[in-house]
């Protein structure tokens, strides 16, 4: 999507920021690993294709992709964008006939980031997103039957399961948002700080400091 193409949320542990060309060899390399691809229910794809993916996934107006930063990470600007990068968060609009219908896709690619509360933020942050800027009404998710942490934690934002597939070993979960719904997507989101990506690049790029010779 092009409408999130210059934004920057800002959380207390994560950055989420527009998912570009620079992104595509680490996300890249993530994806060459036989257990994203089963988690993710992915095909391998060469880097070209991968960039070609990238490029659709900008211009598509039905799919809205994050990378997920290292906040802790990326506030050193000495450390390239790149190696800040933990995972991916994405909203598909899924039904043509019901934009207010999104599918949630959270990945935390690198194995020791996972188990200590991102996937968590990232699911209250982008919610927010999607509720306030694509006017996202209805929520769902599809999770592998063995990933029980990630059943829990959605469930937990009042997901609740719709369908189990036996063929694809995945759960589908749902949730309208409703006032309930919303008091905990939104409730003490003053942490979350949207931005202009462009100008939070820039501004880190110019504070490197000099290299000496």
């Amino acid at each position: 999507m092009r409408i999130n193409e210059d934004t920057l949320l800002e959380g207390q542990k994560v950055v989420l920021v527009p998912y570009n060309a620079d992104h595509v060899p680490r996300y890249h390399e993530w994806m060459s690993s036989p257990e994203l691809q089963k988690l993710t229910s992915s095909e391998p794809l060469t880097l070209e294709q991968e960039y070609d993916m990238q490029r659709s996934w900008r211009e598509d107006d039905d799919k809205c992709t994050f990378i997920i930063l290292d906040k802790q990470k990326w506030a050193d600007p000495t450390i390239p964008e790149e190696q800040c990068m933990v995972g991916d968060v994405n909203i598909f609009l899924t039904d043509p006939s019901d934009p207010s219908l999104a599918e949630l896709e959270i990945m935390i690619a690198v194995p020791c980031y996972r188990g200590k509360g991102l996937g968590k933020e990232v699911t209250r942050m982008m919610m927010c997103y999607g509720i306030s800027k694509l006017g996202i009404r209805k929520f769902e998710v599809k999770i592998g039957l063995d990933n029980k942490i990630s059943i829990a934690m959605f469930k937990k934002f009042h997901f609740r399961e719709l369908s189990i597939s036996e063929v694809f070993q995945e759960v589908t979960l749902g949730v309208t948002v409703n006032e309930a719904l919303q008091k905990v997507v939104f409730g003490n989101m003053d942490f979350m700080q949207q931005r202009e990506y462009g100008k939070a690049r820039d501004f880190r790029q110019a504070t490197i400091p000099p290299i000496s010779l």
